[in-house]
């Protein structure tokens, strides 16, 4: 059974508008891993391609402090002989496939490689110091040995990729860097959180500065992160001492490198021999005249003769910007016409930064007029898609994590004829977070974080396509932008320096809109953030979807979430629940309620207020905010059957109680692992409301089948690790029971005698909730009628304790199940809950003194709800979950 690499998965003939198979095998550890017990589905992820060590020093070398590093001869060197800047050819590289070899990846050292002999690497020691309770100092052998080892695969760019396009523009302070400074290994190490935690940090420390062993003319090479990035498991920041298997090279780093994922290259420090814990960033010589962008009007003059430019920290760079390069066609290649096949495939790569994905790449071939989608190949999911195992020493790190830390390949086929018509192949690709590639480059002083749209350019010879890209790395001549650029065009003008025809381009074709409008046409109010905070009340909740404003006062009474889950997001941007939660037909009764437009300045405002968590270090005696997102840890899952588990929740302190009142529900959020949409739903803790530190919430997986495809929640929380942060918002919720018969609907409080609760499957969770109040308090005189409906008896959830409450409370608990595929011998209800079931058992009694709590599937709502109201219950008297 052989490896498919990358390279051949996207090449792989295929007809337009497909992406090629994903095979079903997965490899782990160079070895073929059949179907284990359970006949899961497994799935073919990349490992390395062959690698060739080189065995000998290059000629080159052998007269530099680098003597000792054998490289390979394939490496364009960017800044001479010394000190060892080098970049793969782009063909060279894409060809690899998704993962690079030790050989091939770029290397930017900025001075000599230090010499660390093989016996010596156990020994190698580093320093965890600075604003730490706990100083210490780990030798490589206690990191592989005391702390949990994971492997990932990780794309590293160097900020200054794409460079050689500034300076043909005109020269910047950087050397001159093709489209190949990229590039994607397996890493192995452990997370850098787990050394800095037991160093035990104070409050007062902010920032982790790296310090390298290469001496330099300006000290030792440093820089800084934040250290609320270092400590979130999401961020996948590691301490690496093996890249693809095997030890790290000399240029990459032996024995130990800091590698931080979606940021610049320059972060993740080589060598490393220091974590210092500061409250401000690193004060190194390299950290603040390296790794920049300063306002494109700042020239290289001024920026040395005002060092003020450097230490303003606003113009740091950390998070890579959207990106995306040609690899096909390649630079100089020539496409013969005559018998040519039908269709071309162009293809290379784009990537994200900060751990967001890349959703769209897209191409024109009309001076960006219009635009085709290309198919993406996201090999880094087929990682996701494994099963928990051993990867080169390392639990593999990547199925649990949300983001996307690696570049991806795309490809798009184009008809041949059509290439015949066009002058140039243009790609832009855009993330998650609608960043998109500009068109035109922002020109800095140091050429750093270039992305505009890569183009490359079609001349038309005889029966040829020749086709050329914009530059070369280094001094190699060659490029459009030379030619451009030496014939006198102004590469500055928006044309890439040409005319188009003789004429002024066209303006680009807008894309067809086909989402619901939630807008009213003739509301043109721009409204302040100083408005949106008036109506930060009860009485006239106004609240912000978009970037639009709507008043949501005539949803307090009859929102299925209660007057609280519009109150709760009063004054506040409430797109991400809004988009996740609400349904087309929701969504189309919005402009309604729309009354203007939020200015530019005051969305900057309110997306940068949001709280993720309390940032102040005192601990808060409730958990949940109905106004805010807050985190708690996935402590345990508990299996209950085949399909539903239980999830235990560790809040941020053990003195802590969860918030919520009886009835009322959370909110749980996480992100599709594909699409990165926000998932959010509610749900109801099986937990008792007074119990601290914890929360338990009973969940129901929902597996894709031949028929259907699953739940996006609950598949996203099955999937999730041990360790993993989870984000909670609420309570929610019109109904509470306050106890002793009162209840409070949207805060008007309401007493009754009997609670007939009607739930089918994971929908008892609410009811459960209820029933367990009055049943644990003696001298609740209410009464409860439970009619549950499942279809198996294993369907049957919470039923141990169920039949508690019903055995112990024989006046004041009647609880009937009934099953629509129950077991010969079962003694209970059978069939679904309908009509006939619910005229038998809901009773109506004096006006008002009875509630029904309704709890399940769509389906069941609506039948439930229809058949009480014949039977003459008043939507009053009936209240769904």
């Amino acid at each position: 059974m052989g490896i498919t690499t990358d390279e051949e998965h996207i090449d792989t003939p295929h007809m337009e508008g497909e992406l090629p198979p994903t095979p079903p095998e997965t490899v782990v550890d160079g070895e073929e891993r059949k179907e284990n017990e359970d006949s899961k589905d497994l799935t073919l992820f990349p490992l390395p391609p062959t690698s060739n060590p080189p065995t000998s020093v290059l000629e080159v070398d052998k007269k530099t402090p680098d003597a000792h590093v054998p490289r390979d001869p394939r490496l364009i060197r960017l800044t001479g002989v010394h000190p060892f800047n080098v970049e793969a050819p782009l063909s060279a590289l894409y060809n690899e496939g998704f993962l690079t070899t030790p050989e091939l990846f770029y290397v930017r050292n900025h001075g000599p490689v230090p010499l660390v002999e093989d016996e010596d690497i156990p020994t190698w020691e580093f320093t965890v110091e600075g604003l730490v309770e706990n100083p210490i100092t780990i030798s490589l052998k206690e990191l592989i040995e005391d702390y949990e080892q994971l492997t990932a695969p990780i794309t590293l760019v160097c900020a200054g990729n794409r460079r050689k396009e500034q300076n043909v523009v005109r020269k910047t302070k950087g050397f001159s860097w093709g489209a190949a400074g990229v590039s994607t290994a397996l890493w192995t190490g452990c997370l850098m959180s787990e050394v800095i935690r037991r160093a035990k940090p104070i409050r007062r420390a902010r920032y982790v500065c790296m310090e390298g062993a290469d001496k330099l003319p300006n000290g030792y090479y440093g820089t800084s992160v934040k250290l609320n990035w270092v400590m979130d498991p999401n961020r996948g920041i590691m301490l690496a001492h093996k890249m693809n298997g095997e030890m790290l090279r000399p240029d990459h780093g032996k024995p130990l490198r800091a590698v931080i994922p979606g940021q610049i290259g320059g972060r993740s420090v080589k060598w490393l021999k220091k974590l210092i814990l500061t409250d401000q960033p690193s004060d190194n010589w390299y950290h603040i005249y390296d790794n920049r962008v300063l306002p494109t009007m700042v020239s290289p003059e001024e920026s040395a003769s005002n060092p003020s430019w450097w230490k303003d920290d606003r113009y740091a760079i950390y998070g890579l910007s959207t990106n995306s390069a040609i690899a096909y066609p390649a630079h100089e290649e020539q496409l013969c016409i005559v018998g040519a096949p039908q269709k071309y495939r162009v293809k290379g790569y784009a990537y994200g930064g900060d751990g967001r994905r890349v959703t769209r790449v897209e191409v024109s071939i009309d001076k960006g007029k219009t635009w085709r989608l290309s198919n993406i190949d996201y090999a880094e999911d087929r990682y996701r898609e494994g099963y928990e195992q051993n990867l080169y020493g390392g639990s593999l790190d990547v199925p649990w994590r949300e983001s996307s830390f690696c570049w991806c390949f795309w490809a798009i086929d184009i008809p041949v004829e059509e290439l015949k018509g066009a002058k140039d192949i243009l790609v832009r690709a855009m993330d998650e977070s609608m960043n998109i590639q500009p068109r035109d480059l922002y020109w800095s002083v140091l050429g750093m974080m270039n992305n505009p749209w890569y183009r490359i350019t079609i001349s038309h010879e005889n029966d040829y396509l020749r086709f050329e890209h914009p530059t070369q790395p280094a001094l190699i001549p060659g490029g459009w932008m030379e030619r451009v650029k030496k014939s006198g065009g102004n590469l500055m003008n928006g044309y890439w320096g040409e005319r188009i025809d003789g004429v002024e381009p066209e303006a680009p074709v807008e894309e067809q809109v086909t989402e619901v409008k939630m807008t009213k046409d003739d509301v043109n109010q721009v409204i302040t953030i100083d408005e949106l905070r008036k109506h930060d009340t009860e009485e006239s909740p106004w609240f912000v979807v978009n970037g639009e404003v709507y008043d949501g006062t005539a949803f307090l009474n009859g929102h299925p979430g209660g007057a609280q889950s519009i109150i709760s997001a009063a004054g506040l941007d409430s797109t991400d629940e809004f988009m996740a939660i609400h349904s087309e037909t929701a969504k189309a009764m919005m402009p309604a309620y729309h009354v203007g437009s939020l200015d530019e300045a005051s969305r900057r405002v309110l997306s940068e207020g949001e709280v993720q968590q309390d940032p102040s270090n005192e601990p808060r005696p409730v958990f949940l905010n109905s106004r805010n997102w807050t985190k708690a840890i996935l402590h345990s899952k508990t299996n209950v059957s085949w399909d539903t588990r239980i999830f235990s929740f560790k809040l941020e302190h053990d003195e802590q109680s969860l918030g919520l009142p009886t009835g009322q529900h959370l909110m749980i959020r996480l992100r599709d692992p594909v699409t990165r949409e926000a998932i959010i739903r509610s749900y109801t803790p099986i937990s008792e409301t007074t119990r601290k530190g914890y929360a338990d919430v009973l969940v129901k997986i929902y597996f894709d089948t031949k028929e259907r495809e699953g739940g996006k929640m609950t598949k996203a929380m099955d999937a999730l690790p041990i360790g993993h942060f989870i984000d909670f918002k609420g309570p929610i919720g019109k109904f509470e029971y306050l106890g002793r018969g009162v209840c409070a609907i949207n805060a008007v409080k309401r007493s009754v005698k009997r609670l007939i609760m009607i739930c089918g499957g994971s929908g008892i969770t609410p009811i459960f909730q209820v029933l367990r109040a009055v049943m644990q308090d003696k001298e609740d005189p209410t009464t409860c009628v439970v009619l549950n409906g499942n279809r198996l008896v294993e369907d049957i959830l919470c039923k141990e304790d169920l039949d508690v409450f019903a055995r112990d409370n024989v006046d004041r608990c009647k609880l009937l199940y009934t099953l629509t595929k129950g077991p010969e011998d079962w003694t209970g209800l059978r069939g679904r809950i309908g009509a006939p079931l619910l005229k038998e058992h809901c009773i109506k009694g004096a006006e008002g003194d009875t509630m029904v709590l309704i709890c399940g599937p769509e389906a069941l709502e609506k039948s439930v709800h229809s058949a009480l109201n014949e039977q003459g219950w008043p939507d009053s008297d009936l209240l769904f979950f």
